[in-house]
Formats: structure tokens, C-alpha cells, sequence
């Protein structure tokens, strides 16, 4: 019975809903009943302590495809609870179809605080100015949407402001020392 296909698949969604979407009342109980009324306590806790410690990993580690296939691969070839090609096959579909929402999920838990929504810029040339050595010079005129992270019904907060040619070229600076940075960070 627990090699059953789509009683795995319906365990492994039925985890993740509960795991990750919040759905607190997909209890072991439940799952158990409607899943695998057939299963001792002990059998059943056993399958479900396996298939959270195998999903935890696959999300851990944000396995690709080809790093999924070896995880699955070192499970099937284990001395002992080996797992079987149809129960890899189930775990391939499941990561394939949950891999992308699993993760924005957690990413969207561990954001706080306000998020920029939408960048728009434009470069303007100055057609009146108060001194003529103003005219036809290059100005960047920015829009950023800000609103909070938690609550995308909110009403959003608009900041405008402009920007001489000297101040983009500080700031282009700025972000090219912070790329820097993350690249470094990243190589280590």
C-alpha cells in the first residue's frame, strides 16, 4: 500500500500544504485516513517522518533537476528503505510541479518590511531653465513604487524625483560598487 503512486503523490501534497501553505488542518490524522486508512500508526508515522525528511531536503538544497536526480538516485541505491523507481518518478513530478512555488513561499515568509514594486525612468532635456546654460541638458527622472510586502492591496507609495547628469553618475557608481560586493559575496 505505500508503494501505491497516488497515495505517495497525495501524501507528498498533502505535507506540502500543510509544510508550507499553512493548511493546519491536513493533521497526520487526517492524511491517514483518507490517504492510507489500511497503514498501522507506527507504519504510517514511519512513511511520513521518510517522505518530510526527503522533501525537506529537496527544499533545503532548492535542488535542480540534475541535483534532484542524484538525490534520488543515492536513495534508491540504500541498503536499507530503498526507495523504488515508481516512488522516484512520484518524487521527479512532485519537484517539477511544486519546486517554483515551495520556493517563492518561503522567500515571500522571510521578506519583512516594504518592497519596491515597479522602477520607471525617463531621461528629459531641459527646454526652460532660469540660466541658458541650462537648456538641453540631460536630466533622469525616476518613479519608484514602494508598498508593503504583506499586504499587496494596500495602496502603494509613489516617490518622484529628478536627477542631473553628475547625480546619475554617482549613483550608477553606487550600484556598480554594490554589484561588486554581491559578486564577491557570492564567490566565496
Amino acid at each position: 500500500m505505500a508503494d501505491d503512486g497516488k497515495s505517495l503523490s497525495a501524501l507528498l501534497n498533502g505535507l506540502t500544504r500543510r509544510i508550507y501553505y499553512g493548511e493546519e488542518e491536513l493533521t497526520d490524522e487526517f492524511l491517514k485516513n483518507e490517504i492510507y486508512p489500511n497503514l498501522t500508526e507506527e507504519e504510517f508515522e514511519h512513511l511520513v517522518n521518510r517522505t518530510i525528511h526527503l522533501m525537506k531536503n529537496m527544499v533545503s538544497a532548492d535542488m535542480d533537476m540534475t541535483q534532484l536526480e542524484m538525490f534520488l538516485t543515492a536513495q534508491m541505491k540504500k541498503r536499507e528503505g530503498a526507495m523504488t523507481e515508481q516512488q522516484a518518478n512520484i518524487y521527479r513530478k512532485f519537484w517539477k510541479t511544486h519546486k517554483t512555488k515551495i520556493h517563492d513561499k518561503i522567500v515571500a515568509q522571510t521578506m519583512w518590511g516594504n518592497t519596491l514594486q515597479k522602477v520607471s525612468w525617463r531621461i528629459d532635456l531641459k527646454s526652460q531653465a532660469r540660466r541658458s546654460e541650462d537648456i538641453n541638458t540631460s536630466s533622469a527622472i525616476m518613479e519608484l513604487q514602494i508598498g508593503e510586502h504583506q499586504n499587496k492591496d494596500k495602496l502603494t507609495e509613489v516617490v518622484r524625483f529628478e536627477m542631473d547628469e553628475d547625480k546619475l553618475k554617482d549613483v550608477l557608481k553606487s550600484m556598480q560598487e554594490i554589484e561588486e560586493q554581491i559578486d564577491q559575496y557570492c564567490k566565496k
